[in-house]
This record gives structure tokens, C-alpha cells and sequence, in this order.
């Protein structure tokens, strides 16, 4: 059963907010933690861990953002990266809700479902 073009474009610009949010969440968490460290009156114990972790948030948020610009052009090669994605932070928020971290799990989990439900209705192939 096709979805109606109406419901099609409207998950298709949804897919695009979404994604680039999510990217920017990425890029502000970077900033974050880049804070911490700056204000952080003990010595870093592994600072090449944390390297890591803004090489691969920075990544992730490149990722996110070329995906929604696959939405935007109409183009098929964003939407298994975008899908991916977002079934992992499923998994995240399930395993917060696991640790009882639900202030973090809950909002989590409404965006990761939001834009893995856009990202699947905003395609046709």
C-alpha cells in the first residue's frame, strides 16, 4: 500500500528537521563536554579518550547532516545511515531505561522514534 504524497512530503521535510537536530544536539554536546574539561580542576586521567569521543561526535554529526541533505535532494544514499542510526539510539534509551536514567532515556527515545519514523515514511523508491 502506497502512503499518500501529502504524508510522504510531510515526513520527508520532518526527516530533514530531525536529522539536522540531531546533529546539532551532536555539536552541542561536543561543546559540553569541551566546557567540563575547561572548567575541570583535576588532571585528565585519559585525555586522548576524550579526543576521541569529539572525533566521534563530530563524525556522527557530519553524518546526520549529510544525511538530511540526501533528504533535501531527493537523492536514496542518507535514508540506511539515517535508519541505523537511529534503531542504535533506540537501543541507547532502552539500556538508560534499563539504569533508570529516564531523564535522559525518555527524550531520547521520542526523537530517535520521531526521526526513524520519518526517515522510513520520507523515502520512495
Amino acid at each position: 500500500m502506497a502512503i499518500s504524497e501529502k504524508l510522504y512530503t510531510r515526513c520527508r521535510t520532518w526527516a530533514i528537521y530531525l536529522l539536522r537536530f540531531e546533529s546539532l544536539i551532536l555539536l552541542a554536546l561536543i561543546l559540553y563536554l569541551a566546557l567540563l574539561t575547561a572548567i575541570r580542576n583535576k588532571p585528565l586521567s585519559a585525555p586522548l579518550a576524550l579526543v576521541g569521543d569529539f572525533i566521534a561526535l563530530a563524525i556522527g554529526a557530519a553524518g546526520l547532516f549529510a544525511c538530511s541533505l540526501s533528504y533535501k535532494s531527493g537523492k536514496h544514499w542518507g535514508r540506511a545511515p539515517a535508519v541505523l542510526a537511529n534503531g542504535i539510539a533506540l537501543g541507547v534509551s532502552y539500556f538508560m531505561v534499563s539504569g533508570k536514567f529516564y531523564i535522559g532515556a525518555i527524550p531520547l527515545g521520542l526523537l530517535s522514534f520521531s526521526t526513524l519514523f520519518a526517515t522510513l515514511l520520507g523515502y520512495r523508491e
